[in-house]
């Protein structure tokens, strides 16, 4: 019987196809190795933990970074928690609850004046107080307020602290008022509705907006006194600048991204708003967004009266506050090295 012919291959093609072969699975081979040496951490997105002290547009820029896909794009695994209490939000943070927060300045500033230096202001989203003061329509004066019962979030809070400046400078203190706190904006609306106080603090489309709707008034507009204020800032502990600063940066990276959106995607902004809020009335959004864009920090930078104001009021109680400077409370590494490698004016050439 006569075998089929087997065409042979040329020796010199056999070598090259046995030096291509070998190549390939050397690749793979370290490929394999590499994949298998790797940290695990290096897959995996950096976590952090945010707090916020309310649900209003100046402490919004978490919703905002997480529908822009701000957050996955600087590979941040970001969970937030909302605890309606800046002296809450503190003990939260020290801790070690929080990696970051964006709340008031006045509890940070009490807390390092009693020589606890933890927790330190990286950035601002707010410098000056947008608060006012709803009242049932006989309250038609801030003098009227004496006397009556006045709706607050906390002591210490923001609302406190705007309480306090606006009662002095119509010749009157807290003692005149019957001060009551309810917890939070959304709880202050209530109150007011519900006729257990004849006027509130309110800021935002969770307040002051939903109020004159229900036919409410302006006993003050708090816009109009610019009050300065560390409002919304962005708080973290000095361990971690230390130990996680190119975590730290990323996130205030998205943040200040998400403070610029408001400015350049109206739209966006009032999406995150009505749903984040369960409002869906367009001009409440209109009210509460045209009230709070005016004085949101596109930087995110530290005006100095607005720190200064929560130190002189702040020693008015505690002398200790008198011996602190502003580079004691504020770290402005993060917002020092975006400055120098020209992410601010990126951000600007985009609007």
């Amino acid at each position: 019987m006569t075998l089929p012919r087997v065409a042979s291959v040329p020796c010199a093609n056999l070598r090259i196809y046995s030096r291509l072969t070998s190549k390939v699975l050397c690749c793979a081979l370290l490929q394999v190795i590499f994949f298998l040496f790797l940290p695990w951490q290096a897959f995996a997105a950096d976590k952090l933990l945010g707090i916020h002290s309310a649900r209003t547009m100046s402490q919004s820029m978490p919703w905002i970074a997480e529908e822009a896909g701000l957050f996955k794009k600087y590979d941040l695994d970001f969970q937030l928690v909302y605890i309606p209490s800046a002296s809450m939000v503190n003990a939260a943070m020290l801790s070690g609850s929080g990696d970051v927060a964006i709340t008031g300045g006045e509890s940070v500033v009490r807390t390092t004046t009693q020589g606890v230096n933890e927790l330190v202001f990286i950035a601002a989203a707010k410098n000056s107080l947008t608060h006012s003061i709803l009242s049932r329509p006989e309250i038609k004066r801030p003098e009227d307020l004496k006397g009556k019962r006045l709706g607050l979030t906390r002591l210490g809070s923001n609302s406190h602290y705007f309480v306090i400046q606006v009662l002095r400078r119509f010749g009157m203190e807290a003692s005149d008022l019957n001060i009551l706190q309810t917890g939070g904006q959304v709880e202050n609306l209530s109150a007011l509705l519900s006729g257990n106080v004849d006027a509130a603090t309110m800021t935002g489309p969770s307040g002051g907006s939903r109020a004159i709707a229900q036919g409410f008034r302006y006993a003050v507009y708090g816009p109009d006194l610019r009050i300065p204020f560390a409002a919304a800032t962005l708080v973290t502990r000095r361990a971690l600048i230390r130990t996680r600063a190119p975590v730290i940066e990323k996130f205030t990276r998205a943040m200040i991204e998400a403070v610029n959106l408001m400015f350049t995607d109206k739209a966006l902004t009032y999406k995150v708003l009505a749903k984040q809020l369960r409002i869906s009335d367009r001009k409440v959004l209109d009210a509460a967004y045209d009230e709070e864009i005016k004085v949101m920090e596109p930087r995110m930078q530290f005006r100095t009266e607005s720190l200064q104001a929560i130190l002189d009021e702040t020693a008015k109680t505690d002398a200790r506050a008198k011996k602190l400077k502003l580079q004691d409370l504020v770290d402005q590494s993060i917002l020092d090295k975006l400055e120098k490698s020209g992410f601010f004016e990126t951000l600007r050439a985009a609007r």
